[in-house]
């Protein structure tokens, strides 16, 4: 798993405010590491490798708090669908966008319960 990872570049580990690591998430939602991994493998959360140290993180806007946010598996899946690489989803999902109904960035507008048009933007972007 973490030999495939994306590296983000410095803009992508300034633009997303804030990271959780692998370990740090484990310990939070109260599950082991393996099953950390598997939420990443089965895509249900996203992770790039960031800092110095090159750790695996997520960003931690794609948690509540029970773990990851349901909505945005589909929307992981419509972006890879259409060749966007972990580490441009993550990107696309923090950059502003003030067309969007709630403004801010697609995630805010996720959380504010507007999946339905940031996944139809997501299929814009993607095809």
């Amino acid at each position: 798993m973490s030999d495939s990872l994306p590296e983000p570049g410095p803009d992508l580990e300034t633009l997303v405010p804030s990271w959780v690591t692998v370990p740090d998430l484990a310990e939070r939602l109260g599950i082991r590491l393996a099953d950390v991994r598997r939420l990443i493998e089965d895509r249900e959360l996203l992770a790039v490798r960031v800092g110095e140290r090159r750790v695996v993180a997520v960003p931690e806007g794609f948690l509540d708090a029970d773990g990851p946010l349901e909505a945005l598996k589909g929307t992981f899946t419509v972006l890879a669908d259409g060749g966007m690489r972990d580490d441009e989803i993550v990107r696309w999902l923090h950059t502003p966008d003030d067309t969007l109904p709630s403004g801010g960035t697609p995630l805010d507008a996720i959380r504010a319960g507007f999946k339905t048009e940031v996944r139809r933007r997501a299929m814009e972007e993607a095809f």
